[in-house]
C-alpha cells in the first residue's frame, strides 16, 4: 500500500532512476537536454522525476541526445534505484 508524501506523489511511485544516472555520466543538464530536445526544461524536469509519462516518440529523442536504449533509459524504479548499464553499453 502506498502513502501519500505530501508532493502529490505517493511514497513508491515510479521514477526513471537510469535517466538521472545516464544524465550524469554525460554531463547533460536538464536545460541543455530541454533545449536539445526542444521541449520546455519543467516537462523535462516533470519527466526525470517521474510525474509525467514521456511519449514514444519523446522518449525516443530523449535516448538519441544521451547515446543510449531507451528501453534501459525508461525503466521505472524507485528514488535510489541504479540499473546495471545494458552488456551492449558497457565500452569497457
Amino acid at each position: 500500500m502506498s502513502s501519500n508524501t505530501g508532493s502529490g506523489k505517493t511514497e513508491g511511485e515510479s521514477v526513471y532512476p537510469n535517466l538521472k544516472l545516464q544524465m550524469w555520466r554525460t554531463g547533460l543538464r536538464q536545460n541543455r537536454l530541454a533545449r536539445m530536445i526542444q521541449i520546455d526544461e519543467t516537462n523535462l524536469s516533470r519527466i526525470v522525476n517521474g510525474f509525467r509519462k514521456p511519449s514514444p516518440e519523446l522518449r525516443e529523442k530523449i535516448a538519441h541526445a544521451l547515446g543510449s536504449d531507451q528501453e534501459w533509459l525508461f525503466e521505472p524504479g524507485t528514488p535510489g534505484d541504479v540499473n546495471p548499464v545494458p552488456a551492449d553499453e558497457n565500452h569497457g
